[in-house]
């Protein structure tokens, strides 16, 4: 499996919030994660970089060769519920952390299928050639009012209240996860992103992206470009993993970045 990954502050935020790690090779699988902390000064920073970590840790010591879909899913469930109430204890054990949380995008993929599973509105997609399919849907109040009918799609991307979750991790003791299993093939590609890139650029433009000749890492960096110039309101993070073999190491990741990893 090839993997890239990138993040950037972006053109407005002091601090990123975002937090990510991918490895191309976990007994057999490739394994990514994404979060996009909220909360206050630190308190972001904070919540998603426990997330990340406490997952990955986890990930390498319960991911086992041989896993089928509904066991990669059942595992992906219960890590997010464990990061959850580890976030949760600690939001309310200290002031400074009072209120905060994080979503969370995690992939499990071997060549075959890819399960995912996820809370909040960071996302993930699947490019296949020129075809886009967004498997996540946004725990978002703009996406409820868009689903009511109460909004439309241009109203939903201009709405003053766009960044409001009505689920994230580490606000609530318990939590529900939702996950999707997909099959997928030769030179397909998962995208996992914050809406830093999902809220400024269109999946039109994302395809295009994904189908020129430039390596992983420079079509990682143009999605940013087009993030950042489109406003660049908000951190940016993006994380692919590629349905292909890694030529030059099959067994290690292809770590790109352009700007500071994710991790």
């Amino acid at each position: 499996m090839k993997t890239a990954n990138i993040t950037d502050v972006g053109r407005v935020r002091l601090v990123n919030e975002d937090r990510a790690c991918v490895e191309a090779s976990i007994n057999g699988f490739a394994f990514a994660v994404v979060a996009d902390g909220m909360g206050g000064h630190l308190a972001g920073d904070v919540a998603s970089q426990m997330t990340t970590q406490y997952i990955e840790k986890q990930m390498r010591q319960r991911l086992v060769r041989g896993m089928n879909a509904e066991q990669c899913a059942a595992l992906l469930r219960d890590l997010i519920r464990e990061a959850n109430r580890e976030v949760y204890e600690l939001a309310n054990s200290s002031e400074q952390y009072v209120g905060m949380g994080t979503t969370v995008v995690a992939a499990i993929a071997d060549r075959e299928r890819v399960v995912v599973a996820h809370i909040g509105d960071s996302r993930a997609y699947m490019i296949s050639g020129r075809s886009i399919v967004q498997l996540t849907e946004d725990h978002s109040l703009v996406n409820e009012l868009l689903k009511s009918g109460q909004i439309n799609e241009e109203e939903a991307a201009s709405h003053p209240r766009r960044n409001v979750l009505v689920r994230a991790l580490g606000t609530d003791p318990e939590v529900d996860v939702d996950v999707v299993c997909r099959e997928w093939k030769e030179k397909d590609v998962l995208l996992l992103c914050t809406d830093g890139l999902s809220g400024l650029v269109k999946t039109e433009t994302i395809v295009e992206t994904m189908n020129t000749d430039a390596g992983w890492s420079e079509k990682a960096g143009q999605l940013v470009d087009k993030a950042l110039d489109a406003g660049g309101d908000d951190n940016i993070t993006i994380v692919l993993l590629i349905n292909e073999q890694d030529e030059a190491s099959p067994e290690s990741a292809e770590q790109l970045d352009g700007r500071g990893e994710a991790g």
